[in-house]
This record gives C-alpha cells, structure tokens and sequence, in this order.
C-alpha cells in the first residue's frame, strides 16, 4: 500500500514533487522513490506490507516499463508463478513486482489479470516518445486525482487531493456549482471534485496517453454477473462460502491485521470469518458519555464470540473541533458523512496499538441491499407511485426543499443549469434497464460507494499509515451480489436478506435479531446548544461569513439553528453539520492556489510554500 503522484508532458521542479510526497507521507512512511527524465516523472510514497525489505519503487527502475503502485494485489502469487514460467525474472516477492512483466506480456490488458485494489502509473519508454498509463480497480478502493490540461496537453497525478495541489497551478479554479452537488450527495460524485480542474479517475479505467498526445481512455468491461441463483438457500450458502475465502485472503500480509467491528451485522460476519483462522484483534469506536446509537455492547459480544482481543476506542465530544479540522485535510474536499470524524480517530488508534492492516464491514448495504432509502424506493415502485424523489433526497445532506430555501437566488439560478448527479448516472437511474432495485444498486455501486464511502475509507486509514481491506469490494463478492433478485436483497420489510441467511449461526444472536440501524456519529444531539461542537459550529456559521460568497442566504442558515435548538431535528442537524464541513474546507482550501501550506495538517508540519 503506497502514495503515487507524477507529471507528463509538464514541467515539475524537483521541489515540487518533494512537496507533493511531503503532502501525503502519511499513506507511506516507509519509503519515498522517485523517478524522473525531461518531460515526465513518477513517484511514490511506500506503506511497506509485503515483503518488507524488498518493493523499491518505481518498479523497473532503470528498465523501458517503470510503476508507480498505490494498492494490494491478492493473486501476485499466481502472477508471478506464471510470470517465471515465462522466463521473467522478478527482483522480490513484494506484489507490486509483478507489473512491469505483467505489461511486458499483456500489454494495456494487463489490469485483467489482477486481482485487487490499485491506482497505479506506468511508463513505457519503449517507443518513439514515452508512453503513460494510469490504471484504477474495479469499484475505486483506490482514488486517483489528476490535473489534464487539453491546452498543453500536460498531466499531473497523486493519490490525495491536497498532495496534487503541491503541484504549482493546480486547483486554481472552484466549481461554482460544488456547493450545490455537495449538499444533493453529501460528497462530489462521478469524476468530479470542488475544483474545475481536478477530476478523479474512474474505477475501472486504463487512462493511456503519448507525450505530446491527447489521452485514450478505456473501460475496462462490467463484470457479468453470476447466473441468478433461484433458491434463497443456496445464495446464502455461495455468499458465505465466497466470502470466508475471500476473507481469508485478505488476511495475508507480512504485518500486523486488526478487524474493525462495529457490532452491526456486516463488519460483525467478516469477524467472525476472519476468526476461523486464528487469533484476531477487534476495535471499535465509541464516544464519551451517553448517547443514541451506542453499539459498543454488540461489538463486545461479537468480539468475545470470536475470542478476540478487543479494543475499546473511545473520544471526547469536546475534541471534535480539533478532529474536524484534521479530517477534512485529509479528505481534501467536503464529506458530509458525520462518521468520517470517527474514521478517521479509529484508524489512528488502530495504528497506535501497532496495526498496518486493518478489515472493514464496508460495501455490503450496496452490493446485498442494506440501506432504508432502497427498501423505501422499491416498495413505493412496486405500487406504481413516485420513488425517485424521495430516495435523492435521502442521499443528500439537505433535502431539495430545504437546499431552495438556503440559497440566494441568483446562487439558485445558477444550480438550475448545472445538475448535481452527473447526467449518465442519472439517466440510467431513473430511466436504465431493470427494475428499480437494480438500477439504485448499480447506482450505489458505481456511483455512490466510490465517491461517498471508499475515498473516505481510504484517506483516513493512510492519513494514519493503515491499510484498509474490504473483503465486500472483492470482485466474486460483488459479482455474487449484482446475480441476485430482487427478493433475495429485499422482502416484507427486511434488508439484507441473504447476507442476513449467510451469517445464521456464526454470530449471536442480538446482533443477527437487532434492528438495523446506521453506524454514524449521533449528530442530533450532539449539535445541541451547550457542546463544544455546537459553539463552534455558532463560530464558523455566522450569517455575514455565510453570506460572504453570495450562495448561501445568512439568515436562512441562521434560522436552522434556531429550529435546531428549539426542536432537534435530524434534517436540520445532518444540514447544518454539512455547511460546517464546508466551510472547515473553504477555510483551509479557498486559497490553495496560491499558496498551500501543512499548517491544516495535523503533527505540526511546517510550512510547505507552493507558488502558483
């Protein structure tokens, strides 16, 4: 597991692409290589979790096909059995090692052959001008940001956001209508981030371009799904038995592996999976006080079933001021999710208590249909009435009634013409093949999950120097999942139906019987007058500052906190802590243009100048 970055086709100063490193260390402590010649450079920042002594980035140093690799790859093992049976001659057993020959014998099909999750840049300087290639898994467990002026024809990469603004002239340009799209999705989706010119890389997608050329882009095929399987029985018998292999696969490193339970039933099963094959580690995450949504008594149960050694973190309310601040850095764009506070403490006390590994439950609502906004859709289809309404509005941060009423309107007018969802996504939404189950879960899948949950995964376990594996994310797993129908997710009420029939017998039972309900940060009454969140959020939030951009209409905002105080309220709670991400993000990024700086970060880095 590493951090990349890179230039092609563009001038980098060697101080900027120290700076770019500098600004992600964090995901690779271990090592920092690099790589560069007039026109291009590459580079890497190494979390080292196989193979420990070997796996010098780039790969191929000094050969015509280099690599920068940020990911695992479960099957280098097969790979490279295959690879020496063709006569390559691999310098380590480290899984990143197999690329350069994978290329040299499959050519831009290569990706194919692996099994993983990955971002990676590969050079080839084999022809006439160099020739880069950058590649994404699957699902987008691994998130690649990139910078591509058409004008020059210049490109410039990394792993994080706030590192590929190290890179001078770069994020130079908000999108006016990111706010908006913020709000509808709690997240930007698609390609698209807060600036005009950052987007990020598709999951799935070989990006090839020739110094001095236009890029070709390639989509790798969709997976076909498993042929349906009629007898719920035997569903839940394939996903189980899929799933404890796949889980056991991801066990496999050469450091330490914990498993984050949270009592709830999806990171519950892969606990009690991964416990089959040895002695595990279990944390979860709870908060000071007492509060709704404490689900750390179904963790201890989970963990004393599986005979784990479990590890209680607990945070203080009065220090998520402090934890905001450093989570949004690390995110490097708004994430409305009240969890990503959570996130990111839990994965600093995984690697405080020495763990470089660490399995998540995450994935399952939207590969096995958990979410209630889906059950809600769907019933409401299945009576002819109006479902698409509603389930947007579910995803959102603020309701679109509640959004037309934050804004100026000339902020308004503008949003119009410029849809949150991008049009693709939308268009299979509401009018694509299938039935509207199928439809929201290629949505949650190829759209949702990458951009709302794995980005955030991924940046606050290696803002921490975790690795973070998520066994749900395996292709058998989805694939397994996109096969079933419609009653095998859903039926009379309960979500989940056949991981809930996968996981009979290996959990207790209160968590297998509880209701569901969301692994979240009990906003609502935490915003409440009287908590330190509250007054910071008073601080932050002042109408004139509110207004100051001409989107948001102060009194407006200052009005939800009114009803917030008079009437707690979940709507209000879920927006107003929305507009303080935001703002917490414009404070810390409005300028980076010109001048970017690791003050925000935490540790205390000293400044790091970037001229524009």
């Amino acid at each position: 597991m590493c951090r990349i970055f890179g230039y092609f086709n563009a001038p980098a100063t060697p101080h900027e692409m120290r700076t770019v490193a500098a600004l992600q260390r964090h995901g690779g402590p271990d090592a920092t290589g690099t790589s560069r010649a007039p026109g291009w450079g590459l580079g890497n920042n190494r979390l080292a979790v196989v193979d420990l002594d070997g796996g010098e980035q780039p790969y191929g140093r000094g050969g015509p096909v280099q690599v920068v690799f940020n990911g695992e790859i479960y099957n280098h093992e097969e790979l490279r059995r295959r690879l020496e049976g063709l006569g390559h001659v691999l310098p380590d057993r480290c899984d990143g090692s197999v690329l350069p020959a994978l290329y040299l014998e499959y050519g831009e099909e290569f990706t194919e052959h692996l099994d993983g999750m990955y971002a990676l840049a590969l050079l080839d300087t084999r022809g006439e001008v160099p020739r880069l290639l950058l590649a994404t898994d699957h699902i987008g467990m691994k998130p690649l940001y990139y910078r591509w002026d058409a004008a020059d024809r210049s490109l410039r990469f990394s792993s994080e956001l706030p590192a590929l603004l190290g890179f001078g002239g770069t994020g130079g340009r908000l999108r006016e209508s990111a706010l908006d799209a913020y709000l509808a999705t709690r997240t930007p989706f698609g390609t698209r981030t807060m600036y005009e010119d950052v987007e990020v890389l598709e999951p799935g997608t070989t990006w090839v371009c020739e110094l001095g050329g236009a890029p070709r882009v390639r989509r790798r095929p969709a997976d076909v799904p498993d042929a349906r399987i009629a007898d719920g029985f035997s569903a839940a018998r394939q996903v189980r038995h899929t799933l404890r292999s796949e889980v056991g696969r991801l066990l496999v490193a050469d450091v330490p592996v914990a498993l984050i339970t949270s009592g709830g039933l999806d990171s519950s099963l892969v606990t009690a999976l991964a416990a089959e094959r040895g002695p595990v580690h279990t944390f979860n995450i709870a908060y000071r006080g007492v509060w709704p949504f404490d689900e750390r008594h179904f963790a201890r149960e989970v963990a004393e079933r599986a005979r784990a050694v479990h590890h209680q973190v607990e945070i203080d309310p009065a220090d998520f001021p402090k934890l905001l601040e450093d989570t949004v850095w690390h995110l490097g764009q708004p994430n409305a999710d009240p969890i990503a506070l959570s996130t990111y403490a839990l994965f600093r006390a995984v690697r405080d208590a020495g763990f470089t590994v660490a399995l998540t439950g995450d994935a399952a609502d939207e590969v096995f249909g958990g979410y209630e906004r889906m059950r809600v859709a769907a019933e409401r289809a299945a009576t002819g009435a109006d479902w698409s309404a509603g389930y947007l509005d579910a995803l959102s941060a603020a309701p679109a009634a509640l959004r037309d009423g934050l804004y100026t309107d000339a902020y308004r007018t503008h949003v119009a013409m410029d849809p949150a969802l991008p049009a693709a996504a939308r268009e299979d939404l509401l009018h694509g093949p299938g039935t509207v189950l199928e439809r929201i879960t290629r949505f949650e899948l190829d759209y949702r999950l990458p951009a709302y949950h794995l980005r955030r995964v991924d940046h606050l376990s290696m803002a921490s120097s975790v690795e973070a594996r998520v066994p749900f994310c395996q292709r058998s797993i989805v694939s397994l999942g996109r096969a079933l129908h419609d009653h095998q997710r859903i039926q009379g009420g309960q979500v989940k139906r056949t991981l809930y029939a996968a996981a009979a017998g290996l959990l207790p039972d209160p968590v297998l019987n509880r209701p569901k309900q969301p692994f979240t940060l009990p906003v609502t009454a935490m915003l409440r007058p009287g908590t330190s969140l509250w007054e910071y959020a008073r601080d932050l939030l002042t109408p004139d500052r509110i207004a100051a951009a001409g989107r948001l209409d102060g009194q407006a905002v200052d009005a939800l906190f009114t009803a917030q105080a008079e009437r707690p309220d979940d709507t209000a709670a879920l927006a107003l802590w929305a507009l303080l991400v935001h703002e917490v993000w414009e404070e810390q990024f409005r300028h980076s243009a010109r001048r970017l700086t690791a003050a925000g970060a935490p540790g205390g880095t000293r400044q790091l100048a970037v001229a524009a």
